[in-house]
């Protein structure tokens, strides 16, 4: 991981980071995020950091494990970075489905926090 640029270092970590959290205990994901964080979960919009635990801690499933496919990460010109996830979920019975999630990561005192969280399924109605 030493040859590859610190962004990238730094939004993998992340990710590594959050997907553990995500699949083990939900509720201390609130370490990652700030009040003024911002999460949108297959359209529905929450601001601030309780608001986003108690969105994610209330997801109906019981267990669930995620599988990366792919992540790409930037850094923006005002020192963030975005990071962009693909891969697929397990959720309790359900089938494996696939999933998007991107981030944008602050340098806050000096820890990564994650501002904004955009997550959706990746279903498709061809209806």
């Amino acid at each position: 991981m030493g040859d590859k640029p610190i962004w990238e270092q730094i939004g993998s970590s992340f990710i590594q980071h959050y997907y553990q959290l995500f699949d083990n205990d939900r509720t201390q994901l609130g370490a990652i995020y700030i009040d003024a964080s911002c999460l949108t979960w297959e359209g529905q919009q929450f601001q601030g950091k309780a608001a986003i635990v108690e969105k994610l801690s209330s997801l109906l499933f019981q267990k669930i494990q995620h599988s990366i496919t792919a992540q790409d990460h930037q850094p923006t010109p005002d020192s963030c970075i975005i990071s962009m996830v693909v891969g697929q979920l397990k959720a309790d019975e359900d089938p494996i489905m696939g999933f998007h999630q991107m981030f944008l990561l602050k340098n806050i005192n000096e820890a990564w926090v994650c501002t904004n969280d955009m997550f959706r399924l990746a279903l498709h109605n061809f209806g």
